[in-house]
């Protein structure tokens, strides 16, 4: 066995990047079908330690740095939300949280149908809908060990975590190609030459070069420990409560904060182009090696009819993306954005849906409204509704605890 220490990790996850690059750059198919780097690149070496497992290697890597990457992320996240921005979305949010809604219904009504037809028990099909696809490893987990210990669901924990691993490749797969197919049917702003440049903000764009200096750049970095720490002892304070809410969700709640409140009191006004540095080099590095150490022979201990269930899961996100949410969210480019990210936190997890986003407006253009609302309802909503969703499930009458 290999054991890559917090060092060798990191020099691995920034191979990582580099390898996912030059994939996207030399291989047609990836780049027109719009697959992030971080994934391209990830899955590859995925690949490869799936298959030296064959000769007996393994190697582990220092995920130790994967928690306060993907924290830094969402402080920056926090602090690009100004509170003009988020009235401005107000609707279109509203709009958005219906197509999740929508879809996390969706997702465990088709899990509990399938698994019926399987011959499975229906809490697999609901296991194998919005708890690890909408949900993500961290709530899989989490109500895996209440099927196991409340309703008696052997090895529930580790359906779980597969079926998320599942999610999460797929959701970094199937969003660049659907909206490539979407965004033939509109057009796209920016390509008429008469429009004026317009200087990249946020995460829209983040192989644009934007001008930073030495003193800003440690302003932003003190920015993002300061919502890093308040926001670990704010979720500390409300451990155990009905308050209680996901670390990440406070580190962005601070970030909005300090944003917002340095702003209206006139004593500091946030760069956002620092921001976007420094957030768009802690998603890369995080999905770099939340990729690269996924254990894909997990999915291997995954029944037939699990596979089943869960390529149609992805293949219903696909359509439902193309179908609902393009369809509601006003069938522009914004909308075929909003879809690839709607596919990436649907299979998988909101970096992921940046991730997705990023990789559509790279090659065609900015899209402000979706980098305003995807972050939004997947840090704040989603998981409150997923929750809703499957305790009302969980209420029909097959489900009843024996």
């Amino acid at each position: 066995m290999i054991q890559l220490d917090f060092y060798g990790t990191l020099v691995a996850a920034s191979l990582v990047l580099l390898l996912g690059r030059g994939l996207v750059t030399r291989v047609a198919c990836l780049r027109n079908y719009n697959i992030p780097e971080p994934v391209a690149g990830g899955l590859v070496v995925a690949l490869a330690l799936l298959v030296s497992r064959t000769f007996d290697i393994e190697v582990r890597f220092d995920t130790s740095l994967q928690t306060p990457l993907m924290l830094a992320f969402f402080a920056t996240i926090g602090l690009s939300a100004d509170f003009a921005s988020l009235k401005k979305g107000g609707r279109v949010v509203g709009v958005f949280l219906l197509a999740v809604a929508g879809l996390l219904i969706v997702q465990n009504a088709m899990g509990i149908g399938l698994a019926t037809l399987l011959g499975l028990d229906p809490l697999m099909g609901l296991l194998t809908g919005s708890i690890t696809l909408s949900g993500g490893h961290g709530t899989g987990a989490a109500w895996g060990t209440v099927f196991s210990e409340k309703y008696g669901l052997a090895s529930a924990s580790e359906l779980a975590i597969a079926s998320a691993t599942f999610g999460l490749v797929l959701g970094g797969l199937i969003g660049g190609p659907v909206a490539r197919l979407l965004i033939k049917r509109v057009q796209v702003p920016g390509c008429h030459a008469q429009e004026a440049p317009r200087l990249p903000k946020g995460f829209e764009q983040p192989n644009k070069e934007r001008s930073i200096t030495p003193f800003s750049f440690i302003e932003t970095l003190a920015l993002i420990a300061v919502s890093l720490l308040v926001g670990n002892l704010l979720n500390g304070l409300l451990q155990g409560t009905a308050l209680e809410l996901p670390t990440f969700v406070c580190v962005l709640f601070i970030g909005v904060v300090l944003r917002n409140g340095l702003s209206a009191l006139g004593l500091y006004q946030v760069f956002e182009r620092e921001v976007s540095v420094l957030g768009n080099v802690s998603l890369s590095l995080f999905l770099a090696i939340a990729l690269m150490s996924l254990k894909l022979w997990d999915l291997a201990a995954l029944a037939l009819p699990i596979f089943i269930i869960l390529a149609a899961q992805a293949l219903v996100m696909a359509l439902f993306a193309i179908f609902v949410t393009f369809r509601i969210m006003g069938r522009n480019y914004d909308a075929a954005v909003l879809a690839a990210g709607h596919c990436g936190f649907g299979l998988g997890a909101t970096p992921t849906a940046i991730a997705n986003m990023q990789a559509v407006t790279q090659r065609y253009g900015p899209s402000q409204i979706a980098f305003l609302v995807v972050p939004m309802v997947g840090a704040f909503f989603i998981d409150i509704i997923n929750v809703i969703v499957i305790k009302l499930y969980l209420a029909l009458p097959f489900f009843a605890v024996t």
